[in-house]
């Protein structure tokens, strides 16, 4: 045929004959389903017969006269122009030639699955589309559930149209391609019926930190199109790439999404919104070994076109198989990767601030201005230069605005939806999935967006001071001493990974644990047991929609920890058992049953002395299971375990012991166990505790209050309380020196170094291992590290 192609007849050579996305099929086709990538056969027209269609109609020259001296800025302007365009090519008639061919290649593949009329997506594939440096995706319209020959002429026509949607002609004006330079190939494959099950979207690079080892799966109910365009606020699962590459499953972090809707078929309109089920709701919809699957076939398109790629996948309620259904380059993170200059946002001051909404932060900028909230298209003309957007979605109709905004805030959406998408582009701060957004906000109320701390993001009152700090990576050389980072928060380690470290000092379990667990451990294991506990209730809604207490501890523990561990992976990451005091505990969900009243916690039941209690034993064991699983199971074997306020070198023993039993051997498979120094013991007998353990980290804050006897929670004393004393200095040289003499390791995860320039050079002059920097500190104390051993050298 002359104007159809079929996908076994394309290959990623023909982008101008068919464009990227129907060329990467036929690419795909080809070459990647022997490798086990499934895809929907189909085919597409080629530009030629979109030339065909102006040519014997005569609408070029009209066209060219309708959008002569555009100015794309002025949207009104831009809505009038376009509707004519289209109006024009849609009142065209098809030419006969593709008709027959049209008529003939749907025949051939409604045989190829056994059909008379065999449903069919109609896709839009713009022939300069999809290219690493631009991506046209979304600019044109798609058409689901093509059920019959006259359906798919008139799709086809639309399609055709749909090249000079409005959207598109703004992107093509705002990067320099000319309108008659870009065709229109309209790719017609087989419909995935995924309206009876799910699909979403896969992105083989972190779409936040721009890290390639992470495999993104967003996946919802039914048609795809609700996720793409934000619709519906997803399920995420997080692969980890250089395991699954060693066949290691590893399942990073499951994010369960709201999905209150659904796309399904529809005879009359072809597709269909309706609600889902609490059910639907409540329960991920795809499981584990599905986005292991889906993973596994994502990475096998990277490696083909040895770039990250953004794919579109759906799953066949009627024969149960996952099927890849589009791919392109991604366009934005991935330019990025290699550059070494980065921007650190920061707010002046972030105590007492007026939070308004919140929401899934998109990018690590800030950005401010008037609120403007548009409801549809008909209201673009309202939204000025430098104003916040503010939508409940956000569609390609909206780009040409958007591209006009300071920062954008929705309702709804994941970090895949084209909101998200669209404000990484063009490089400004959002916030989506808010819930509340429209409602809550004012039009022409001054507000703040941030999305610079971590995975959620704020929406403040009033325009807020914030600071850009340039940072240029390549000026950062190694230095001897190692220089490592504090971290909490699973959801901020990609982004902190990206800065100059070494690796992690300390991540702290209980971080990890008051965030995924609320709930008391103890509590959990009862519930494990069938004992009813206080605030039950509470519980298993936080547990949504694990229905045992153990998996649902292990699962969100491991989670928690492996999210860092690959984050740095293969550096190493020091993972501190969970450090709560009782007031802590007891503030958790069900905590007060469990948990005495204690005069002074800071000295009281914590630490390594819970760890081998009868009374908290096996919480510890379940936490021990869940170190073990990111270790074992999950391949991340760059972790080393950290036990805080161990009082007597025999409580070391005992909890070793305990760990030792649940399979976390001491020595196996590189594993190393340390201890906090942080207790005058732990120094003046160093020479006994460093015959159990392999090296110690100081926790300074403790070691210094212990040191001097000051509460370090009192403010009538806090005067007292500082880690430069003399006394604490003594301390932390006979530690050092302990460790050097026993050949062991020695760093510092305390708040000192982060905070004071002369411990920090104290330490370098007595030659510590390495140093555990909080994260806005590593820039700063960079300078004094390396200023440090240029001198200890010259002496």
């Amino acid at each position: 045929m002359k104007y159809i192609r079929f996908f076994n007849e394309l290959n990623i050579g023909d982008i101008a004959i068919v464009g990227g996305k129907n060329a990467s099929l036929g690419e795909m086709y080809q070459n990647l389903t022997p490798k086990g990538v499934t895809i929907p056969n189909g085919f597409a027209t080629t530009s030629d017969a979109y030339w065909l269609l102006l040519e014997e109609n005569g609408i070029k020259d009209e066209i060219k006269n309708i959008l002569n001296g555009l100015d794309i800025t002025d949207t009104t302007n831009l809505q009038q122009r376009g509707l004519k365009v289209r109006n024009l090519i849609l009142s065209s008639t098809l030419p006969k030639a593709l008709v027959e061919e049209l008529e003939e290649a749907y025949k051939m593949l409604s045989n190829e699955y056994n059909s008379q009329n065999i449903d069919v997506a109609v896709r839009s594939s713009g022939t300069a589309e999809d290219l690493p440096d631009a991506s046209f995706a979304g600019q044109q319209e798609t058409f689901l559930n093509v059920a019959s020959y006259e359906e798919l002429l008139s799709s086809t026509l639309k399609c055709f149209a749909s090249l000079f949607t409005d959207r598109a002609i703004s992107y093509r004006t705002s990067r320099g391609f000319d309108h008659f330079k870009v065709a229109l190939s309209v790719g017609v494959q087989k419909m995935v019926r995924s309206d009876t099950s799910s699909s979403g979207i896969i992105f083989t690079i972190d779409t936040e930190s721009g890290s390639e080892n992470l495999i993104l799966i967003n996946s919802i109910w039914g048609l795809g199109e609700n996720v793409v365009s934000g619709r519906v606020n997803a399920d995420e699962f997080f692969i980890f790439k250089p395991t699954l590459k060693r066949g290691i499953s590893t399942i990073l972090k499951r994010s369960l999404g709201s999905k209150k809707e659904k796309m399904l078929y529809d005879e009359k309109s072809r597709t269909l919104n309706v609600a889902t089920s609490v059910s639907e709701q409540n329960s991920f919809s795809i499981n584990d070994k599905e986005a292991i699957e889906l993973a596994k076939q994502a990475l096998i398109i990277e490696e083909h076109y040895k770039r990250p790629m953004d794919i579109e996948w759906a799953k066949d309620g009627r024969d149960g198989k996952l099927y890849i259904v589009q791919a392109r380059p991604e366009t934005v993170k991935s330019r990025e990767s290699g550059s070494t200059k980065s921007e650190k946002y920061s707010l002046v001051n972030n105590k007492n601030l007026k939070v308004l909404t919140s929401g899934r932060a998109v990018g690590e900028k800030i950005g401010s201005g008037k609120v403007t909230i548009i409801n549809d298209t008909s209201e673009f003309s309202r939204f000025k230069s430098g104003d916040i957007l503010v939508a409940d979605t956000t569609n390609p109709d909206w780009e040409p605005i958007m591209k006009k905004a300071s920062a954008v805030i929705t309702n709804r959406g994941s970090r895949t939806c084209h909101a998200a998408i669209v404000a990484r582009e063009i490089g400004v701060a959002a916030v989506v999935g808010c819930s509340n957004a429209t409602t809550v906000l004012k039009d022409g109320q001054a507000v703040t967006v941030s999305c610079a701390q971590g995975d959620e993001g704020f929406v403040y009152d009033g325009e807020l001071e914030y600071t850009i700090k340039s940072i240029d990576m390549d000026e950062f050389k190694p230095t001897k001493t190692k220089l490592f980072v504090n971290i909490g928060n699973p959801a901020e380690a990609f982004k902190v990974a990206k800065m100059p470290n070494d690796g992690v000092g300390l991540a702290r379990m209980e971080f990890i644990m008051s965030n995924s667990i609320k709930a008391h451990p103890m509590a959990l294991v009862d519930m494990k047991k069938g004992k009813g506990v206080k605030e039950q209730d509470k519980i298993l809604a936080f547990m949504t929609p694990y229905s045992d207490a153990k998996e649902f501890f292990l699962e969100k523990i491991s989670e928690g920890v492996s999210m860092i561990a690959a984050a740095f992976y293969p550096r190493p990451v020091i993972i501190r058992t969970s450090d709560f005091k009782s007031n802590e505990y007891r503030n958790m969900l069900g905590g007060a049953e469990y948990e005495a009243l204690e005069e002074n916690p800071m000295l009281g039941f914590r630490g390594a002395s819970r760890y081998y209690d009868e009374s908290y034993k096996e919480a510890f064991e379940w936490e021990c299971a869940a170190l073990k699983r990111v270790r074992d199971d999950m391949g991340l074997d760059n972790i080393k375990i950290m036990l805080p306020f161990v009082r007597t070198p025999d409580e070391g023993k005992k909890v070793i012991e305990i760990m030792n039993k649940q399979g976390l051997t001491q020595g196996k498979n590189g594993l190393e166990i340390y201890a906090m120094c942080e207790i005058p013991s732990n120094v003046i007998l160093a020479d006994k505790f460093l015959e159990i353990f392999d090296g110690y980290s100081i926790g300074s804050n403790d070691l210094t209050q212990l040191t001097l006897g000051v509460d370090r929670e009192s403010a009538k004393i806090s005067q007292i309380f500082d880690e430069r004393d003399e006394a604490v200095k003594r301390m932390l040289q006979m530690a050092i020196e302990a460790c050097k003499n026993k050949g062991k390791y020695i760093g510092i995860c305390g708040q000192a170094p982060s905070d004071y320039p002369e411990i920090t050079e104290f330490l370098v002059q007595n030659n510590i291992d390495s140093i555990s920097l909080n994260p806005d500190s590593i820039f700063k104390m960079y300078s004094v590290v390396s200023n440090s051993e240029k001198r200890n050298l010259k002496v």
